[in-house]
């Protein structure tokens, strides 16, 4: 049996008198491409914040690895092992492709700040290394040729595969990705979905939500439905595909315009 990656278990999380996350619980092994979808409202993204350490949840347990983890901040969630997308993207868009990549490589490092001041021996190797591997992953995802060039001009395709990089940039044992491919073309999402196999075949899991059921349906392993911030559904893409529950509430409008609903995602 794979060994489990993320277990959340008893997740709830209340904004008022609404109740985005009711007792939520996932299963991540390692190795999948799990994807996490809904309709719009359905907890989503609350999820994900809570799993980030950018929102508080009222109660629940995680472990990552086998270990009891706490969500505390996105700072240590990093150093734990998880990096994140978001739905909206958040390059730094006046420097390089090369040193937002790097930016996200600065959590692994050692040296200090009175090191970075000083300009010690261990903060020039330890800056070479980091660009050294900023090159290294911009080349895997096919972005060496913009190195040099500023985050703000490039495609919305490329600056999406950036981010993807820079969360890669931390060694994240679990990659959580917020909607990566919104806003994109068909080849713009063949080249994602190329991406994604290609880092699940590094032995590094993903979470993902993803509204192109297409995308999720042909990528994923397992796949779990939140409905009202409620579980509604688990299983394999066929499986949830299958659901009279799924169907109800999120298949069966997909295509069409969703009704409006409570603005938590």
């Amino acid at each position: 049996m794979a060994e489990c990656v993320l277990l959340a278990a008893s997740v709830n999380k209340r904004f008022g008198g609404l109740q985005a996350l009711a007792d939520v619980e996932i299963r991540i092994d390692e190795g999948q491409i799990y994807g996490l979808i809904g309709p719009n409202g359905a907890g989503k993204t609350t999820f994900f914040n809570v799993l980030t350490g950018l929102v508080r949840p009222d109660t629940g347990t995680f472990e990552l690895g086998g270990r009891p983890y706490r969500p505390i901040d996105p700072h240590r969630v990093a150093i734990a092992g998880i990096a994140r997308t978001f739905q909206n993207i958040r390059l730094f868009p006046d420097m390089t492709a090369l040193e937002n990549v790097m930016v996200g490589r600065h959590v692994r490092t050692h040296a200090n700040a009175l090191d970075a001041v000083l300009r010690t021996r261990r903060a020039r190797v330890e800056e070479r290394a980091i660009r050294a591997r900023a090159h290294e992953l911009l080349d895997e995802i096919g972005l060496s040729r913009y190195a040099n060039q500023l985050a703000r001009t490039l495609s919305y395709g490329d600056q999406r595969r950036l981010e993807v990089a820079r969360a890669l940039a931390t060694e994240p044992r679990l990659l959580a990705l917020d909607e990566p491919a919104a806003g994109m073309n068909a080849t713009e999402k063949g080249a994602l979905r190329a991406l994604l196999d290609s880092i699940r075949a590094r032995g590094i899991t993903i979470l993902l939500i993803e509204h192109d059921v297409k995308l999720v349906m042909g990528l994923c392993d397992r796949v779990t439905v939140l409905d009202y911030g409620k579980v509604i559904s688990v299983g394999t893409p066929a499986d949830v595909q299958r659901d009279p529950a799924v169907i109800e509430a999120y298949l069966g409008i997909v295509h069409a315009e969703p009704a409006p609903r409570a603005q938590v995602q």
